[in-house]
């Protein structure tokens, strides 16, 4: 809980929206960067790249780049990953089982406020 605990970023790559995705979409195996666009749905190349290089700094993902025309790179997951991948996902389907639950109280807390 300190504020310059090094914890927190770490914590920020794996629990933000795409850093999430990506290692729950990378818990089957190993991906190529365009069928892991097309698996996650509606990432932007440029967020898909930035969220790669941070979950690869952090020892999540593991990046191979084969010297060959056209490049080809793959993304796997490292022990680590997978065991943090394994944890989201337990949120993710939490989150799932919970979600019309969560938008009733959200759609009651907006009548109760009035908007």
């Amino acid at each position: 809980m300190a504020p310059k605990c090094p914890s927190r970023e770490i914590l920020n790559h794996l629990t933000s929206r795409w850093g999430v995705l990506v290692l729950i979409g990378l818990l089957p195996g190993t991906l190529r960067f365009s069928q892991l666009r097309r698996k996650i749905g509606g990432v932007s190349e440029r967020m898909l790249a930035q969220t790669l290089q941070l979950l690869e700094g952090d020892a999540m993902v593991e990046r191979r780049a084969y010297d060959i025309v056209p490049p080809h790179v793959e993304y796997t997951l490292t022990s680590m990953g997978r065991e943090a991948a394994v944890r989201v996902r337990e949120l993710a389907d939490w989150v799932e089982i919970h979600c019309a639950a969560v938008l009733r109280e959200q759609e009651a807390l907006a009548v109760k406020r009035g908007r």
